[in-house]
């Protein structure tokens, strides 16, 4: 029989239905003596990090640029005007703002001229600064349950993440108990409509669509009286994402508001305005313009974990002083939580608590 070619039955095995068996196959679970290796146990599931562990892990880059650039400047070096100017440009690179980065080096040159200072000490002034500055926009957002549905709105850039954050917010507002709507106010793009319908079925919440292209504002009508009737606590809609130098797209996000209160003259009792840390300088821009245009009520930002400019939070805060409801560091529901100054402060100066 040629080398490869399958075996057929003898004559016994063709009379009782059996075969001869084919030579055992080769593995690599065998060894040569013989012995086969125990099967390899289960990796166990890993911890679950707590908020602390991902909010570190998220703003990383920006505190690794911030303790290298502080490390650089005060190791083996007295402290003098050259020094704290060196500082100021540090903190400037990482967004805190020109007005933060002088209050920094304020406090950080303040009685310790002609003295060396330890790097550590320096972020320890960086983190109490800043945590002064954040602690008075760090607030959550309360629903009022007078308010029935409470609506809020939420608006901001193309890419900022808008959606998405709405996916998480209604998940933990439905974990808390109330009973959510969402409408998808973002008719330009199906995708957003569909991943709306997703993050509605996954928090049992309604979701008001119409088809791509349709008007915005009838539909902000129209999902309040649906959210009234249904006896939705929350109604949450989504907006088209758009540039804040676009006059006519601004225009018609203040239609929507303006359509909104026709229903409930109080509405949108929230106006959140979703911003991406990774554009930097721009989203004050961005806050200063929607905040003109839709009456900014709160702030949400996001992809703090892809960025080193992690600094841009403080130097909204310290210019707009608006609510910092949630921060974002990852794309899981878990990574968008209530934001806390102390926290922050500390994770982006790379203190260990």
């Amino acid at each position: 029989m040629a080398e490869g070619e399958n075996r057929k039955p003898g004559l016994l095995g063709r009379l009782f239905g059996r075969s001869e068996p084919a030579p055992a196959p080769q593995s690599d679970a065998v060894s040569r003596d013989g012995d086969v290796p125990p099967a390899e146990a289960s990796p166990k599931p890993e911890p679950k990090r707590s908020w602390w562990q991902r909010l570190r892990e998220g703003l990383a880059r920006s505190s690794s640029a911030l303790s290298q650039g502080i490390g650089d400047i005060f190791t083996k070096r007295k402290l003098d005007a050259s020094t704290l100017e060196e500082l100021e440009d540090i903190l400037i690179q990482a967004d805190l703002g020109v007005a933060m980065a002088s209050r920094i080096s304020e406090a950080v040159g303040k009685g310790r001229y002609d003295k060396e200072i330890a790097p550590e000490e320096v972020k320890e002034i960086l983190a109490a600064e800043v945590e002064k500055v954040l602690t008075p926009v760090a607030m959550p957002l309360v629903i009022d349950a007078t308010k029935k549905p409470f609506v809020i709105l939420v608006i901001g850039v193309n890419g900022s993440g808008k959606t998405t954050t709405i996916g998480k917010l209604a998940s933990k507002l439905h974990g808390d108990g109330h009973k959510i709507m969402l409408a998808a106010g973002d008719t330009f793009r199906a995708a957003a409509i569909e991943q709306l319908r997703i993050w509605g079925e996954r928090t049992n919440a309604p979701v008001i669509a119409r088809e791509q292209g349709s008007d915005a504002a009838s539909l902000g009508f129209e999902a309040i009286e649906a959210a009234q009737k249904e006896g939705a606590d929350v109604l949450i809609m989504d907006t088209a994402g758009r540039l804040q130098n676009r006059a006519e797209l601004m225009a018609e996000l203040e239609k929507v508001v303006r359509v909104m209160k026709k229903v409930d003259a109080a509405a949108p009792h929230a106006v959140l305005l979703v911003l991406d840390a990774t554009v930097g300088q721009n989203a004050l821009n961005q806050v200063e313009i929607f905040a003109r245009t839709a009456g900014v009520t709160g702030l949400v930002m996001t992809k703090l974990d892809g960025t080193a400019r992690g600094g841009i939070l403080v130097a909204i805060a310290e210019k707009f002083a608006l609510p910092v409801h949630f921060i974002g560091v990852g794309e899981g529901v878990d990574d968008l939580e209530p934001f806390e100054a102390r926290d922050f402060a500390h994770a982006i100066a790379g203190i260990a608590r």
